[in-house]
């Protein structure tokens, strides 16, 4: 298998279809031999059903449906254990990275382990603009994660990334389920396993639709992100003790 491309998918039942058949359709006539993961994860509409079709009717597609909800990073985890793909990579079920701005990740990895979409780099086209609160959201956070983790990465968080098997095959062990925080901890266990990435720029457009909450999801990161840092450092203790306290409460219940 050439390529893996794992779409994690949580209530995109309106989303989903559209996104696959123009992914199936272009790279049926650019890749050789290509996969496209469906992981469905505490969906409560009709997504998994829909993808279930998909598979029936292309023979590139497989499909994993996960009653918990997960989360992204935890589906994408599912995603990696079964893949078998050369190249691994994952994009959003919004089709806000079409299938040709993702096979310029492909295009682009040669000397690379892994190549990372970018929306705010020089030569990136965002088609349409998410609303200015997202925006700065997105600045800020990005600022905080380069503060915290040096990783050097201007777009941590765009949907749409490439890396070699070798590279996922390695990190996958390392990987948690850290929500919002999950693409940093991938890219900076790459770091750690002094891994080559570059960013290039991509093309990019709001679909609308997002299932965020901002006044929930701007806590949730911020706490995401700073746990994260502490699990790598000397203070990993600090999580240790405050997960040992959830699992009493949780058993008190």
């Amino acid at each position: 298998m050439d390529l893996s491309i794992i779409v994690p998918a949580y209530n995109e039942e309106n989303r989903i279809e559209r996104t696959i058949e123009d992914y199936v359709d272009y790279f049926k006539n650019t890749i050789k031999n290509f996969e496209i993961l469906i992981i469905v994860n505490g969906s409560r509409d009709n997504t998994y059903a829909i993808a279930n079709e998909l598979a029936r009717r292309y023979e590139q597609i497989k499909t994993y449906n996960f009653i918990e909800k997960i989360g992204k990073g935890g589906a994408i985890i599912q995603g990696f254990k079964v893949v078998s793909g050369e190249l691994i990579g994952f994009v959003d079920a919004d089709n806000s990275t079409s299938a040709k701005a993702f096979h310029d990740l492909v295009s682009n990895i040669d000397g690379y382990d892994g190549v990372i979409a970018s929306r705010w780099i020089k030569g990136s086209k965002i088609l349409v603009l998410p609303p200015l609160s997202r925006r700065i959201c997105s600045r800020c956070f990005n600022i905080l994660v380069r503060l915290l983790f040096g990783l050097g990465i201007r777009d941590t968080q765009c949907g749409a990334k490439l890396f070699s098997k070798k590279a996922i095959k390695e990190v996958l062990p390392y990987l948690g389920i850290t929500q919002w925080a999950f693409d940093i901890d991938l890219l900076y266990q790459m770091k750690r396993k002094n891994y080559k990435l570059i960013e290039i720029p991509t093309e990019w457009q709001e679909h609308g639709g997002s299932h965020l909450n901002l006044k929930k999801v701007i806590p949730e990161m911020f706490l995401s992100i700073v746990r994260l840092r502490l699990v790598y450092s000397p203070f990993k203790f600090i999580v240790d003790i405050f997960n040992y306290i959830k699992d009493i409460i949780k058993k008190t219940k």
